[in-house]
């Protein structure tokens, strides 16, 4: 998934990129309310990771304009107010989870997820095509039977062609999902990394290649 994280401490916020990339999503850090409210204006975001407390633009108000904007990303609020009434309050705002400080990653991990779930069509929790089941818990596919190891980059491109279930996704969205902002539009990393897959995954190859619309399942 394509993740914003919002929160001024440079500390929390790189450990929590890590932690996240470490989930195999792709992840963008801010610092301020202003810098969040213009990514998400120009990036498709699955979940934004919102510090309520900013400077500048406060974190109600950056909710309040994911919201109005009719954004598709969920928002998950993360404060240091701890009281029922806090909670009560962020949610009503429009956020769809609240996390207090401390917090935590596994459990960060585990709600991102869930909202994940809810910010695109329903799809099963065990991805399966083509002799392909991809666990995106356990973070392990198996082709046939057969494990196969894969970097965070692959498992993640993988389970966007799976959850499109026999549709093709082209190489933009490939970038938008399972990279983030700091990548080369031009790059040929996607190309490169269909490729890595073919060969891990084995024949038959699974994965098609529609010239000039994007890459499939069959």
């Amino acid at each position: 998934m394509r993740v914003l994280v919002v929160e001024d401490e440079p500390l929390l916020a790189d450990a929590v990129a890590q932690w996240l990339r470490g989930d195999a999503h792709a992840v963008d850090v801010v610092g301020d309310g202003v810098s969040a409210v213009e990514r998400a204006s120009v990036n498709d975001y699955d979940v934004v990771v919102l510090d309520r407390d900013l400077p500048g633009m406060h974190g109600d108000d950056v909710c309040r304009e994911l919201v109005s904007s009719s954004s598709l990303a969920r928002v998950l609020m993360l404060t240091a107010a701890a009281g029922i009434d806090d909670r009560v309050a962020g949610l009503s705002l429009g956020a769809d989870d609240y996390l207090t400080k401390p917090f935590a990653f596994t459990e960060l991990s585990a709600r991102i997820a869930a909202l994940g779930r809810r910010a695109r069509a329903a799809t099963p929790p065990v991805l399966e095509r083509a002799g392909i089941r991809l666990d995106p818990h356990r973070r392990e596919v198996y082709r046939d039977g057969r494990y196969v190891p894969l970097s965070r980059k692959e498992f993640a491109v993988l389970a966007e062609l799976l959850r499109a279930d026999g549709g093709t996704v082209s190489a933009e969205q490939l970038l938008e999902k399972a990279w983030d902002e700091n990548i080369d539009p031009f790059t040929g990393v996607v190309r490169i990394t269909i490729l890595k897959l073919r060969r891990k995954l084995g024949e038959p190859n699974p994965i098609e290649n529609e010239p000039g619309v994007g890459y499939r399942i069959r």
